[in-house]
């Protein structure tokens, strides 16, 4: 018995049947875009993380930027103290 009492013999009959009916160039196509889904929706999951913490940081550099005052902000190298 193979997977929930389908032998290796029905599997092949059916792989073969699937062959048939879509060509083994469109079944490659297919196998191909899958593929390279998976790849992408890895590679996504990867960045969220990053993508994450970015919100964070800049919340941070706005409440740093605020807490200098108007007067000094404004204020810039060329003009003298």
């Amino acid at each position: 018995m193979g997977f929930g009492g389908i032998s290796i013999w029905q599997l092949l009959i059916v792989l073969a049947i699937i062959v048939l009916l879509f060509g083994t160039k469109k079944l490659r196509g297919i196998g191909t875009d899958l593929g390279s889904a998976i790849k992408g929706f890895r590679s996504s999951i990867k960045d969220e993380p990053a993508e994450e913490d970015k919100p964070e940081q800049l919340a941070d550099q706005k409440r740093e930027q605020s807490d200098i005052p108007a007067d000094k902000a404004k204020h810039t190298d060329k003009e003298p103290h």
